[in-house]
């Protein structure tokens, strides 16, 4: 949604689309998937002091969820509520790492979409996860497949909040077509053994490495029912 849509959730749904103060951090995501890593790399040091870990990867991976959490609901969140969405091109978006939602994109004009799954597919999985996943890699050496969970943990985690947003304010509606547009877009390679099942109660098939934080315990949707022991050292379960 817009930064100026009363009706949606907000949070991480809502896209800035007026321009910020001119000497801000924002970057076009398209100069970081064609190479200009130097902020995603602050990001993910930003991330890893925050959590008070030394782990790198962790640090990537958690940084990673984040950003493919906000993709996924500036998408999904405006498709479910009015039936379109903004293009969301890479050279159109603009992202600044050292600030959180909702002021951390920017939409620099661009057109409408149909709100369909497979236009949401082609403007965040193809559009920015897959470059997304390359350059967190550039960074990191994080293992695709806990990336690809990261995005399907993202996408079920934005499906959650549309769906209680909707109950909330009676809007079988926008339940109904989150939950279908959800069903679509899980019906892929990289997402459908993510976790399962694809919706609400969505439990992840890999670990988003978060347990290793000190004090971080487990997510809602973890693999593990408990945290995994490990000799101290040694690199836990990916």
């Amino acid at each position: 949604m817009g930064e100026n849509e009363a009706a949606g959730p907000g949070g991480f749904f809502t896209l800035r689309t007026t321009a910020p103060v001119p000497d801000g951090g924002h970057l076009t995501l398209a100069r970081l998937y064609a190479g200009q890593d130097a902020p995603l790399t602050a990001r993910i040091d930003t991330v890893a002091e925050r959590l008070g870990t030394s782990e790198r990867r962790v640090a990537a991976s958690v940084a990673h969820l984040g950003l493919a959490a906000r993709l996924w609901s500036t998408a999904l969140g405006q498709a479910a509520l009015t039936g379109g969405f903004p293009a969301l091109r890479a050279e159109d978006l603009h992202w600044d790492p050292r600030l959180s939602a909702p002021d951390d994109l920017w939409l620099d004009g661009g057109a409408m979409l149909p709100g369909s799954a497979s236009r949401i597919r082609d403007a965040v999985q193809c559009g920015h996860l897959e470059p997304l996943c390359a350059a967190i890699r550039r960074d990191t050496p994080v293992p695709v497949r806990l990336l690809w969970g990261n995005a399907g943990s993202a996408l079920a985690g934005a499906v959650r909040q549309l769906v209680v947003w909707a109950r909330t304010h009676r809007r079988p509606d926008v339940a109904a077509r989150t939950r279908a547009l959800a069903a679509e877009l899980f019906d892929h390679a990289d997402l459908r053994g993510t976790g399962a099942p694809h919706g609400p109660g969505f439990r992840r098939r890999t670990c988003c490495l978060y347990y290793r934080v000190p004090g971080g315990g487990l997510c809602g949707d973890c693999v593990f029912d408990e945290a995994p022991r490990r000799p101290p050292g040694r690199p836990g379960p990916d």
